[in-house]
């Protein structure tokens, strides 16, 4: 009884919230210095997010209007898009965003995310901007790049740009995965996951580390490369191997866009999860024309446990949200 009476407190520490509240003054400020500016989209959409890795949240409308079911936003990009075809230039956004099912050490369904945008850029010049906003927040350090490829060749000996699920198997047995359940049926994206999850991340050692151009096959809403179609200009930042950031050089072609929504969709339907609307706004959008420019998304919970020097996120956040 003592404990559940107990249970009511933050799970944060007050020195915690202020480190918080340090961090976001110095994003602001940060932003405010290079002229970008601050925006504030709606968390609620008649769309969500098709990517089948990503659940969204649904609620229940009952006010008028023609739908019934609006989607919590698992980012707010969709939305910043649709600004940056209205020609609002570089903008960037401190948010809640949702995610169904993802909690444990560095998971909360509802987290504080960075998002933003950098018309002309590419996503190498925003990768250099993301070690900036790093080394204003976390000291300055040598921030490193290893492309995707490359990365697999050093750490796990082989290329993941000319393989198979079989060769892929082989080596996850020969870097110590003897016996993976569940990956029977598994594609080469699904093996590709596990391998730069279980052995080539944890090999990138303590540090600041960009993996980028990732396979074309995982280019999310990134750009195939026109020097290689093989990758996509996707990018993320690992600290301490821990994942901060996913960046862009993001789709403009609306043509392109909705296949990769329409295939989600249709993976979506394959294992077992039911198809979601897809954002016709955000295609609109595009069909009007987004500007060539680069994005990014910075967990702000994870980027605080560093600062903290906590290991799990519910030493960050207030209050969790499934206790």
């Amino acid at each position: 009884m003592t404990d559940r009476l107990q249970h009511w407190r933050p799970t944060a520490s007050l020195d915690v919230l202020k480190k918080r509240a340090e961090l976001l003054r110095q994003i602001r400020a940060f932003f405010y210095a290079r002229d970008v500016l601050e925006v504030d989209t709606p968390a609620l959409s008649v769309a969500g997010n098709t990517d089948p890795n990503i659940e969204s949240f649904r609620t229940d409308y009952t006010g008028p209007g023609n739908t019934n079911t609006l989607y919590l936003h698992t980012s707010p990009e969709f939305s910043m898009k649709r600004l940056l075809a209205a020609d609002s230039g570089a903008i960037y956004q401190l948010c809640k965003v949702f995610r169904n099912g993802e909690a444990g050490r560095q998971h909360n369904p509802e987290f504080t995310m960075l998002e933003w945008y950098r018309p002309d850029f590419d996503h190498h010049q925003l990768m250099n901007e993301v070690a900036e906003l790093i080394n204003d927040v976390l000291g300055k350090k040598e921030v490193l790049k290893i492309s995707y490829q490359q990365a697999f060749i050093e750490h796990a000996g082989i290329d993941p740009l000319d393989t198979n699920q079989n060769a892929l198997k082989k080596c996850a047995q020969q870097n110590g995965l003897e016996k993976v359940i569940g990956m029977d049926e598994a594609s080469v994206d699904d093996w590709l996951d596990l391998l730069i999850d279980q052995v080539v991340v944890p090999k990138l050692g303590r540090g600041r580390v960009f993996i980028y151009d990732y396979p074309a096959s995982q280019a999310a809403l990134a750009e195939i490369s026109e020097s290689d179609s093989r990758v996509a200009e996707r990018f993320e930042l690992f600290i301490d191997g821990v994942e901060i950031a996913n960046g862009f050089h993001e789709l403009t072609d609306v043509v392109e866009q909705r296949q990769r929504f329409e295939s989600e969709n249709k993976k979506r339907e394959e294992v077992g999860l039911s198809k979601l609307p897809i954002d016709e706004n955000l295609l609109a959008a595009l069909e009007e024309g987004l500007p060539d420019c680069a994005g990014v998304a910075i967990g702000i919970d994870r980027l605080l446990m560093i600062v903290a020097g906590v290991d799990s996120i519910s030493d960050v956040v207030t209050i969790s949200s499934i206790e």
